[in-house]
């Protein structure tokens, strides 16, 4: 398929669109060759609906190129589930379907997908520059490949090769089961976080998330808070007055985690530790269910902002911590993606997807 595309990653607090020239690859079955031509964010929230940030977007791309093709096809990858045609933003109050989009855009197709599946798309096409090796292991290409990445929540997938050389993306919602601690400290965690929330179950998600940083680092400083430093205190003391706002100005997750990339903040480190450990282990859970000997793809916003800790030993050691299969967990392919850019480059993949499986 040759055309111009429009893709998009939309999320409650950013919207970026990208314009791209699509070409056929000459060699068979490989994926389509596709060339950026126009790019620009948005605030969400400065738009009643998609359609007129999707229209500005496109004069604006006009005018900066100076003349523009027709858009053949369109894929936007939604922070937040895709029924069938349609998503629902409620933080934005934005109500989509790809039907209308299309219709009100002057577009012959456009699709919806969630923004994770966005990114099990995107990693078929990011180069050895996009991604940091944190284990080789051993690949095997008719293997599935597994997806995992920690930001706002927990993303988990994993994508399936084709016989022929294509591929299907497939979500989860392996992130949504329960928690399982694993040590001593992970056991406090967990009845601390039951009590903190009054609720009787744990997921994962919420342990291995943005939020999970901010329990963990809670958890640690209630036991120790003689340890608090002034700066995160300050820090702490402007989230909690910011619980319930609609806008915030302290992101106490990436302060944390900032901290412990210090090695300053004895809190923060214990923390980001904790996070880690768990992290690492719930990616190799992944795994076994799956045994994604094409590897394993760490995405979402936190692993490339924390990459010294994740290179540090505890991600993979507790990974590889599996028993009688740790030799199993050796084979596998361990990357972390550092193109924040990968949804959109998959969005972008997937709008021409069903032409090219076909």
């Amino acid at each position: 398929m040759a055309g111009t595309i429009l893709a998009g990653d939309i999320g409650g607090t950013k919207t970026v669109l990208r314009l791209v020239d699509s070409r056929p690859s000459p060699v068979q079955q490989a994926l389509p060759l596709q060339t950026p031509m126009y790019e620009q964010s948005f605030a969400s929230r400065d738009f009643t609906d998609l359609v007129p940030l999707a229209g500005r977007f496109l004069r604006e791309a006009g005018d900066r190129l100076g003349a523009l093709l027709p858009v053949e096809t369109a894929c936007f990858g939604i922070a937040g589930p895709v029924v069938g045609d349609t998503s629902d933003l409620t933080n934005l109050g934005w109500s989509l379907s790809g039907q209308r989009l299309a219709r009100e855009l002057g577009i012959a197709r456009v699709q919806l997908i969630n923004d994770f599946a966005a990114v099990g798309y995107g990693i078929q096409g990011l180069s050895a520059g996009d991604v940091v090796t944190l284990q080789a292991g051993a690949p095997d290409p008719c293997c599935p490949v597994a997806l995992i990445g920690a930001g706002t929540g927990l993303g988990e997938g994993f994508v399936v090769p084709q016989r022929g050389g294509g591929f299907r993306v497939f979500p989860s919602e392996g992130s949504h089961a329960d928690f399982p601690p694993r040590s001593p400290a992970e056991f406090q965690l967990l009845t601390y976080l039951r009590e903190l929330h009054q609720i009787t179950r744990v997921s994962t998600e919420r342990v291995v998330s943005g939020m999970g940083i901010v329990s963990i680092y809670r958890f640690f400083r209630d036991q120790y808070p003689q340890q608090e430093t002034a700066a995160l205190a300050d820090m702490y003391r402007i989230w909690q007055q910011e619980i319930g706002k609609p806008e915030k100005t302290i992101d106490l997750a990436a302060g944390i985690s900032h901290a412990a990339l210090t090695g300053r903040d004895y809190l923060c480190m214990q923390a980001m530790n904790l996070f880690i450990e768990v992290y690492g282990a719930e990616a190799g859970n992944l795994c076994l269910k799956l045994l994604p000997y094409g590897g394993l793809y760490i995405a979402g916003g936190i692993a490339p902002k924390i990459l010294p800790l994740m290179q540090a030993g505890n991600f993979m050691k507790s990974f590889r911590d599996k028993g009688r299969m740790s030799a199993q967990m050796q084979k596998i392919p361990v990357r972390v993606v550092v193109n924040p850019r990968v949804g959109l480059i998959g969005a972008a993949i997937c709008a021409v997807q069903p032409l090219y499986d076909a």
